[in-house]
């Protein structure tokens, strides 16, 4: 089968486009023909190195997928052939990836992809999406009324927590570094929209909730730790999930003077249960139109180097090229038609 892959970690140069050995699925599994995938910032930490992992070789890159179920392993009854499915966590924890026109995935982290939903709506959304639910739903108990205040209102992550967040029934703050992308945030709900680069945040959401802000979803690799706490309600909790090198100073006696929690997460460390639940709540949403996935930019698998250099130009070097997901074009299928209309 076609697939990008790696013989050794490195820059996005490493990444070959080749032929590899199609896999083959055991128990509990199931062999999916991915139509499309899509790209996050950890795919690029484990291209590169920075994030140490034992690595079959050749490594297929990728974690998130949308295609169509052809062959069901001993066990599996909920997923039968020709259905058309979603998952992620393909690429992690020694599996293979998901940038080749097959994918051996476990059957409790794959997904029936809603009737009216795209597959490239339903490859950028497995890992934003599950980590957004995860963050607002199992860590911090976001509650109807409650304000939320999250960096950055119209990247991956950041779109997929204000829609959310806003389903739930919560009010949101959100910032944007352009008028474009704060019109999208505005597009996805959210209450206050505020430019990073010019306004006065800390005034601005003091005027807006004067109580303080309930949740605080930090995207930030450095976070501004004395500003958050200061404008943190009593018992306000705080989500930290980017940054992994980072140390910053952190004020304990504001912290727990105000009764605050902070959590930390992984989404991929959260076990299938919890995850099947956020695909749940994702596919109604989706299915609903209450949740929307904003897609960047679209490229065939043979640009999956070029795809990996505009997620780490946005990611690490702050380009501000990119409003949304990557999707890579694996195989024909719904998307087919998609793809061609953009070369045309």
């Amino acid at each position: 089968m076609r697939a990008a892959y790696i013989e050794q970690t490195g820059p996005p140069e490493v990444i070959q486009v080749g032929e590899v050995p199609k896999p083959q699925i055991g128990p509990g599994q199931v062999l999916v023909r991915v139509h499309t995938a899509s790209v996050n910032p950890i795919d690029t930490y484990i291209r590169s190195g920075d994030v140490a992992a034992e690595l079959p070789r050749p490594f297929i890159i990728g974690a998130d997928f949308a295609g169509v179920v052809e062959e069901v392993g001993a066990g599996v009854t909920d997923l039968p052939v020709g259905l058309r499915v979603w998952g992620s966590n393909q690429g992690l924890l020694g599996r293979q990836g998901t940038f080749a026109e097959y994918v051996a995935a476990d059957a409790n982290l794959v997904y029936p992809t809603p009737g009216n939903v795209a597959d490239d709506t339903a490859a950028a959304v497995p890992l934003v999406g599950i980590t957004a639910h995860l963050g607002l739903v199992r860590e911090a108990n976001l509650q109807p009324g409650e304000t939320l205040f999250i960096n950055g209102g119209s990247g991956g992550v950041g779109s997929m927590v204000v829609q959310m967040a806003k389903a739930i029934g919560a009010r949101v703050i959100t910032t944007a570094g352009s008028e474009e992308k704060a019109m999208m945030c505005r597009s996805y709900g959210a209450d206050l929209v505020l430019n990073y680069k010019t306004d006065d945040i800390p005034a601005a959401v003091k005027k807006f909730c004067s109580w303080g802000v309930d949740v605080w979803w930090e995207t930030l690799r450095q976070p501004d730790f004395d500003r958050t706490i200061d404008l943190l309600a009593p018992r306000g909790r705080m989500i930290v999930m980017a940054g992994r090198d980072a140390r910053p100073e952190f004020p304990v006696g504001p912290f727990y003077v105000k009764e605050c929690r902070l959590l930390g997460f992984v989404m991929f460390k959260a076990p299938p249960a919890e995850q099947q639940k956020a695909a749940m709540d994702i596919n109604g949403w989706l299915a609903s139109g209450k949740l929307r996935v904003p897609i960047g930019a679209t490229l065939p698998l043979q640009e999956a180097a070029a795809a990996h250099t505009l997620q780490e130009d946005n990611t690490l070097r702050g380009a501000g090229t990119l409003q949304g997901k990557i999707v890579v074009v694996v195989s024909a299928g719904d998307q087919q038609e998609t793809y061609q209309s953009l070369l045309s």
